[in-house]
């Protein structure tokens, strides 16, 4: 085994604890900077998928627009609301059971939608081609942002509006009667 396979195989394994400990950990502050960790170990990855420009991107537009951002709803939420937060225990409740329901039913969604999708014989797929390691990467990501990638593009703006509108949801203060 190679030394940028282990160096991959550490930012793979570092990722996927990070983003397990982002989820799973009861300290917010905790948890956004367990998000930066994330993030910065899949732009390492993304860097080694000779996608510098994603990487790059990443690094900007997440750690520099979404993290901070909550970092800065987090600090600007009053005490009381903070305080009213009560800790939750760990563990499955009846409660659940109707967000597991959902969950379960898009995921068989989705695996019937991709499972019947002939996705070798699109045509815009087909049309493609790989990018080599010498071409500009910048103009064939500009391609294929616009054209190949179009809906992940838009949901990844979706996303960000989201997270734009959850942090200033956190930061606003409520005002009493």
């Amino acid at each position: 085994m190679s030394v940028e396979q282990l160096v991959f195989y550490f930012f793979a394994a570092l990722t996927l604890i990070s983003a397990f400990l982002v989820v799973n950990m009861q300290n917010l502050v905790r948890s956004i900077f367990l998000f930066f960790v994330t993030i910065f170990s899949l732009a390492a990855m993304f860097v080694f998928a000779l996608a510098d420009f994603i990487a790059v991107t990443q690094v900007v537009i997440y750690v520099g627009g979404v993290l901070v951002l909550m970092l800065f709803a987090f600090m600007l939420s009053n005490r009381e609301l903070l305080s009213g937060m009560q800790i939750v225990k760990p563990g499955l409740k009846i409660g659940h059971l109707a967000g597991l329901l959902i969950c379960g039913g898009l995921f068989c969604l989705l695996y019937t939608a991709v499972s019947s999708a002939d996705i070798i014989n699109l045509p815009w797929i087909k049309e493609s081609q790989a990018i080599g390691q010498n071409d500009n990467t910048i103009h064939q990501i500009g391609i294929h942002t616009m054209t190949r990638y179009l809906l992940p593009f838009e949901v990844v703006s979706v996303f960000l509006m989201m997270a734009l509108i959850g942090a200033a949801h956190l930061a606003r203060r409520e005002k009493r009667s």
